[in-house]
């Protein structure tokens, strides 16, 4: 299961961040989670929202640059050793994780990866009977 994330080109600049949850709450579009990478110039921030057709149109037409990338959301419980699991999964596979994020919530955690091979990580997941989310469960929690 692959969710598309959409990553937002933002200037370093004071509202830019701000500006953008505007031009998505005004749209009806729901940011379920995201995480901002800077330097001194500039930002990318990374987000899966509910609607990411009405996003990526919503975001250009006030004239941000949108990119969209597969990611995969793993499910695991909020607990010491369980992301280690997975972790090993994917290493002992050969797949490289090129970054990720996560948020927990009560026993459970959930974790967006962007390894670099997408299929080979969902696949080694699944075949090691770890769950995996799509979108749309994310919004059900």
């Amino acid at each position: 299961m692959l969710i598309q994330q959409l990553s937002i080109f933002l200037e370093n600049k004071k509202g830019r961040f701000t500006e953008v949850a505007n031009i998505l709450g005004a749209a009806g579009v729901n940011m379920s989670a995201f995480t901002v990478a800077e330097n001194s110039d500039f930002g990318i921030l990374r987000l899966i929202v509910s609607d990411p057709d009405k996003a990526i149109r919503v975001l250009r037409e006030n004239r941000y640059a949108v990119s969209t990338t597969d990611v995969v959301c793993l499910y695991c419980p909020n607990e010491p050793g369980a992301l280690a699991k997975a972790m090993d999964i994917i290493t002992g596979a050969g797949i490289f994780v090129e970054y990720m994020y996560a948020f927990a919530q009560g026993e459970s955690a959930h974790v967006i990866i962007r390894p670099d091979n997408t299929e080979k990580c969902v696949e080694v997941l699944q075949a090691n009977q770890l769950t995996l989310l799509a979108a749309s469960d994310l919004y059900k929690l």
